[in-house]
């Protein structure tokens, strides 16, 4: 099976995330124009094909806020040799949609961000994707000031469904504030330290690609090195093993496909998503009744 990470050139985004280069960007028309076009190609390409798929969107911007992605979710889901079609959002858009898309297909990697949304308005959207029975990991980026917004999400979350903590960027976590965040994520070890990875085995390249809005392929998002490109097959001649040419590699995107790690067996049948196949996590203590 093949898994495609398709990224196209939308970059807009409806929050102000201060960590994130994107936040309130606002495409032009053309750039939705160009963006939608290349969206309806990939498609158009994997219900062409007849072998088995797997698709995560992970767009700059958020996707669900535009119609063109919840189609598309809601059509590649439906597609018989498409296995998982996953996206990551920041689930402020509407849920209904997903009535229409096959839940033994379709899933969301959501992130709260704090400040941008409120709690309630955030747990909501997680209660209604429960109701419709759409699968769902939801995370947050492990900043000092997310802390007590991020363990009171975790308590109020049902225990069935994952709370990821990505390690933030540039931030060092002493081992005290790493068991802050552990006793949220037990996987946030993963995601604190970059993984030394040159030379070593990965699935990217081989079973796992990156594609472009143009249809170019790389082995992921992090390796500029063109493999070929998806719409004239060229890429299929450079699938092959091959060892990572990056010194480390410190998100989870592109590291949870290393072979040195053992996160294929943690997240089996959800590693797309990022749901792990067992619960690895502690239920937060919840407070006592009054």
């Amino acid at each position: 099976m093949l898994t495609l990470l398709y990224r196209g050139p939308l970059a807009s985004c409806d929050y102000d995330c201060p960590y994130c280069p994107f936040a309130k960007r606002r495409d032009s028309t053309e750039q939705l124009r160009a963006d939608r076009a290349a969206l309806e190609r990939f498609c158009a390409w994997v219900a062409d094909q007849d072998e088995d798929l797997s698709i995560l969107f992970t767009p700059w911007g958020e996707g669900l806020v535009r119609s063109w992605y919840r189609r598309a979710l809601v059509a590649l889901s439906r597609l018989p040799h498409v296995r998982r079609v996953a996206i990551q959002t920041n689930l402020s858009c509407r849920t209904g949609w997903l009535d229409d898309a096959d839940r033994d297909t379709i899933a969301l990697w959501c992130t709260y961000h704090p400040g941008e949304t409120p709690h309630d308005r955030f747990l909501g959207k997680t209660a209604e994707l429960t109701e419709l029975g759409v699968r769902f990991s939801v995370g947050v980026v492990g900043l000092p000031d997310h802390l007590d917004a991020a363990r009171g999400l975790r308590a109020e979350l049902p225990d069935s469904v994952y709370l990821w903590v990505n390690a933030a960027d540039g931030h060092t976590y002493s081992d005290s504030d790493a068991a802050d965040w552990t006793s949220i994520d037990p996987l946030f070890e993963y995601s604190r330290h970059p993984h030394r990875t040159r030379g070593r085995a990965c699935r990217t390249g081989e079973s796992v690609v990156s594609v472009d809005g143009d249809g170019n392929v790389r082995r992921c998002h992090f390796v500029a090195e063109r493999l070929g490109n998806l719409y004239d097959g060229s890429f299929r001649d450079a699938l092959k093993p091959r060892g990572c040419p990056l010194d480390v590699c410190d998100c989870h995107i592109g590291y949870v496909h290393a072979e040195q790690l053992p996160l294929y067996d943690v997240f089996a049948g959800g590693v797309l998503e990022r749901i792990p196949a067992e619960p690895v996590w502690l239920p937060m203590p919840r407070s006592a009744p009054a």
